[in-house]
């Protein structure tokens, strides 16, 4: 439907943006990169907006609605872009509430409300109200990126809606825009007046005509969220939507997708935040008894009852960020994984009365026959962490690789708790017949389970969707259900409003629409004259979706597979039939959840919590890649997409943390994609001067420093302003910053270097006690201390050191010996930054081909610098450089990862002296990637009264040389002030320790204070 619409209006493009540019100060985006960016939302659909308007104001957004209404151009308001029915995709001005319109207008603790504008996210809402002791209850999964707005849209509901209910049982207000630009007051029905009290005298008028209309089709179960809420007048719902029974005509517009008005303000209800909160997880080797014993369960009071079933919790297994947590919820996590767990939650003002909950539980589950099944969880720490796994659920789900892929559109269906046993059963059967099945997980207190067969939607999955969508609904008739229980509407089941309600409340729905928005302008085509679901016109991966063909510089085979919808398994690496060779499928990965939007202790994403522009997440960037290597961009030069101008437009931030290789849980890597989009760019305009300067320093460092008087000559751009000036003239480096200090005594020109030379056999005879360790070229040229405390702090420990040098190779018999890229061993991860994969590969190959014979040994390999040594453990993997490297990678390990690993099995002799002040650590984002923090703390822990803190912080901006680049300076700034340099500066006798040379860097320029390497400290306090 939306796709005529589409060509009928780019003919008043060129006026919109005029007019919006002439008359609002905001930010109007019409190139085809930046509109395909919000072409898709967490669905399978697909829509180009005809331009992306970013408001600064409230009258900007005025203006914009007056200004496309008087060109006949539809108007879609979008939150975090993280709705699974389509809503926010359409050929429409498409408005991003999340860049400014997000602040807190008024707060009033002692009646417990809040007025906020629609862009603020619930997570950041709450951050806010917790001192006042205060929270928003509608606690969806996607807290850290969905906006209030967004989930008023779609009535969303969250994990403990059994308690609080949902969206519309919270929000006491809205003011909202009409579609003749007038601001209306929706609130008590009692005491409305002007616009919202005669829509709402239409409303109320059409409900008492339908009355017995909606007495005998509206579901009556709590979760119910299709069409509009035309019952408000005549409630339905198990849970009324008042607690007085009096009505509120903001719940008109709560659920209606946006197309009725645009909300300006929103008046929601706060719950106290609960003190103390008890987690009863009870293990199932049944689903179906699982199933049934959610309607006991729910007699016990409980704030949440939550289901993962096992294909969930196998999945989480399988990912490090949650395999330990989610094991705390297993009876035994050496058994058979069970089928099914549900998370009960209690929660309340005192811990007591909680407990004895949980031992209610307990008995309860012995009389329905499974006696020792309830994992009791008092503690609040491993309640976090298990929480955010079942957050995590689709996510986890939609991490399958392959083709097939878990599909939104049967998974909102809400039945009675007493015949969830019997329905999940009979769709299970649904599933299997159609050659699939489906994963369970969440509501099971409301009787929402969301479901998702596995379809491939390039291939049969459309005709798969219509068969079982047909089946699911005459179950949820048959059971007395709704279809849509809580995400809403959307594309997906927008026809299914007729089905559900029909004909004469369908008909009611559009006259409601027609006095809302009598242009029908407000986001066409939802709820009211929807298209079919299975519109392939419609797809994010029609039929017609094909990918270019290409030769990527590394290896994403391991992406290029399919998978069987029934078991999950995937074919062979290589066999997924990517022209691309695995590079498109490892970009299609990206769901468009939006998880790389959130601001929480982690990394993921740098340079959106700087910009907070979409182009700058993980998300903005795999959608753009997806339509660059599919041809859908309008792209001036099409001999290159990959290494197009719209490519290096969202890449221009990238700073290659590697927080999303383990904060997605779908694992897009963008900095290998990086890599990859450098080196097709390079190719296409060719390495600056300062590119050169960078790839090249493992090569020319000890030339310069073996020159006499050059390293002080050199010294002098860091006094002289006019030299900086120059330099950044020149090479686009900027002036501000100090560079790295030249040194004519490096670590190799050290007397007693040529010491550490051993042989596999060597090291191997030291009874566990022998070692490699990597002298890295910052370490070695610039640094050689924080290798002279390693190697004092290993051999005071009884470990015999090698530390490998070319010159002292007895190994040379590979193809990489003749490299001339590196003066000495390095892991080429400089030549990886601008691109030259050739080169880094015989750079690396040379140092892995020098390692294998110590792997092949279990010799440990150690490194310092954090981005030299995950090189081996990562880029290395995907080179081409075959057993030897994965042999390598097993073995390679940072310095304070080894330690603490050898002090925890009591191997590690190290007698260190008390702390004189304490001490704040900062993790290097590729340590935060491969979950080496936690080992640098356990080892600082070592030291007496250390005490040592991390710092919470996202990636430091510096990020190698990114940094020091003249056009990327102020937002490396702001990406340290976020709170790494603040944290500094308050904890001002402190040690600070990070061992990434660029971390060091940026902490000395921010704050005048020196970090140190671990090394450094432990060597320090040695005895």
């Amino acid at each position: 439907m939306n796709k005529p619409l589409t060509k009928e209006l780019m003919m008043d493009t060129a006026l919109l943006t005029k007019r919006l540019r002439q008359e609002t100060s905001s930010e109007v985006m019409t190139d085809s990169a930046s509109r395909g960016r919000y072409a898709t939302d967490a669905s399978i659909y697909q829509a180009m907006p005809v331009a992306v308007f970013v408001p600064k104001t409230a009258q900007d957004i005025a203006s914009a609605i007056q200004i496309a209404a008087e060109l006949k151009v539809p108007v879609l308001p979008r939150g975090g872009g993280t709705s699974q029915c389509g809503q926010t995709t359409g050929a429409a001005l498409v408005i991003d509430n999340t860049k400014y319109f997000r602040n807190i207008l008024d707060l009033n603790v002692d009646k417990g409300y809040v007025e906020v504008e629609p862009g603020i996210v619930l997570d950041h809402l709450n951050s806010s109200l917790k001192q006042h002791g205060l929270w928003y209850p509608v606690d969806v999964s996607t807290a850290a990126q969905a906006t209030i707005g967004g989930m008023a849209g779609n009535n969303s509901c969250g994990s403990r809606s059994i308690a609080y209910g949902n969206m519309v049982h919270n929000v006491l207000g809205i003011d909202a825009w009409l579609a003749n630009g007038q601001v209306a007051q929706f609130g008590s029905y009692a005491n409305s007046s002007g616009a919202a009290k005669q829509l709402g005298d239409f409303v109320k008028d059409l409900a008492h005509t339908l009355q017995p209309e909606i007495e005998a089709h509206f579901p009556k179960v709590l979760r119910r969220v299709a069409g509009y809420n035309l019952d408000i007048f005549h409630p339905q719902s198990e849970l009324p939507y008042t607690r007085d029974g009096s009505v509120n005509l903001a719940h008109l517009l709560v659920g209606s997708e946006g197309t009725l008005a645009y909300f300006k303000s929103l008046k929601l209800q706060l719950a106290p935040l609960p003190k103390h909160k008890v987690l009863g997880i009870v293990n199932f080797a049944s689903f179906y008894k699982a199933m049934d014993s959610a309607q006991h369960i729910v007699k016990l009071g409980p704030t949440a009852v939550e289901l993962v079933d096992r294909t969930m919790i196998d999945l989480a297994r399988s990912n490090p960020s949650f395999k330990k947590t989610i094991e705390t919820s297993l009876i035994d996590p050496a058994a058979q994984t069970p089928e099914a767990i549900l998370l009960v939650e209690f929660s309340g003002e005192a811990h007591a009365p909680l407990l004895e909950k949980l031992k209610a539980l307990q008995e309860l589950m012995g009389d329905l026959g499974l006696p020792g099944s309830v994992v009791a969880m008092p503690d609040a720490g491993l309640q976090k962490n298990l929480w955010e796994v079942r957050k995590a659920g689709l996510n986890i789900m939609m991490s399958l690789k392959g083709d097939g892929k878990p599909v939104s559109f049967i998974e909102d269906c809400a039945v009675p708790l007493e015949s969830l046993a019997e329905y999940t059963q009979a769709l299970t059967d649904v599933f299997s017949k159609y050659g699939s099945r489906g994963t369970w997980y969440a509501h099971a207190s409301v009787g929402t389970l969301h479901v998702r067969p596995i379809l491939d939607m390039r291939r049969d999955g459309a005709q798969k969707m219509r068969a079982i969508a047909e089946e699911a609904s005459a179950l949820v008739r048959k059971y007395k259900g709704a279809y849509s229980g809580e995400h809403g509407d959307g594309l997906c089941r927008g026809e299914w409003i007729s089905w559900q309600f029909g004909p004469k409340i369908t008909e009611a729905l559009a006259q409601i629409k027609q006095a809302f928005d009598p242009k029908g302008l407000f986001n066409p085509g939802k709820i009211v004259d929807p298209p079919k679901m299975d519109d392939a016109s419609n797809f994010r991966f029609p039929p017609s979706y094909k990918v270019i063909s290409l030769q990527p510089a590394l290896d994403w085979s391991a992406w290029n597979v399919q998978n069987n919808p029934v078991t999950e398994e995937t074919t062979s690496p290589g066999t997924g039939g990517d022209p691309a060779q695995g590079l498109a499928k490892a970009v299609e990965m990206c769901n468009n959840n939006g998880h790389c939007r959130k601001f929480d202790a982690e990394v993921m994403c740098p340079s959106y919590r700087v910009t907070r522009d979409e182009k700058h997440l993980t998300r903005g960037r795999a959608n753009t890649l997806r339509l660059a290597l599919s041809n859908q961009l309008d792209l001036q030069d099409k001999t290159s997409p990959l290494g197009s101008d719209a490519i290096k437009d969202v890449m221009e931030l990238c700073v290659s943390c590697k927080a999303c290789r383990r904060e997605c849980p779908t694992g897009v890597d963008m900095a290998k994609i990086k890599i990859e989009f450098l080196s097709a760019y390079k190719k296409r305009v060719g390495h600056s001067l300062r590119d050169l300067a960078v790839a090249y320093l493992p090569k020319y460092a000890a030339t310069i420093s073996s020159i006499p008087l050059l390293p002080s000559l050199l010294n002098l751009r860091n006094h002289i302003a006019p030299i900086a000036k120059l330099q950044e003239w020149v090479m686009g480096i900027s002036a501000e910053r100090s560079l790295p200090i030249w040194k004519s005594k490096t670590f190799w020109r050290q007397k007693n270097t040529s010491s550490h030379q051993y042989s596999p056999a060597q090291l191997a005879s030291q009874d566990g006690k022998g070692v490699v360790l990597l002298a890295d070229t910052f370490n070695a040229y610039f640094e050689d201390e924080n290798l002279q405390a390693a190697i004092k702090v290993l051999e005071t420990a009884g470990y015999q050191v090698h530390i490998p040098q070319k010159s002292k190779d007895k190994t040379k018999t590979n193809a990489y010996t003749q490299n001339t890229c590196s003066k000495e061993f390095c892991c080429g991860r400089t030549y990886l930054a601008a691109g030259m994969v050739d080169q880094a590969k015989a750079t690396l190959g040379e140092l892995v081909s020098h390692l294998a014979p110590y792997a092949e040994l279990n010799i440990p390999i150690i490194g310092l610098e954090p981005s030299c040594l995950f090189t081996l453990k990562d880029e290395a993997l995907v080179m081409g450089l075959g057993e030897q490297a994965i042999s390598v990678s097993k073995h390679a390990q940072l310095l304070e990862e080894f330690l603490a690993k050898e002090a925890k099995a009591g191997k590690l002799t190290l007698n260190l002296k008390a702390a004189t002040k304490g001490v704040l650590f900062h993790g290097h984002c590729h340590q935060k990637s491969f979950a080496a923090v936690t080992p640098a703390l356990e080892l600082l822990k070592l030291i007496p009264n250390a005490e040592p803190k991390l710092i919470e912080s996202s990636c430091c901006g510096m990020a190698g040389s990114f940094g020091y680049e003249a056009e990327h300076i102020e937002v490396s700034k702001q990406m340290a002030e976020a709170s790494l340099l603040p944290s500094i500066r308050k904890s001002a006798d402190n040690w600070v320790v990070a061992d990434g040379t660029s971390c060091r860097n940026q902490i000395a320029d921010g704050t005048n204070r020196e970090a140190v390497h671990i090394a450094k400290i432990l060597a320090a306090h040695l005895e």
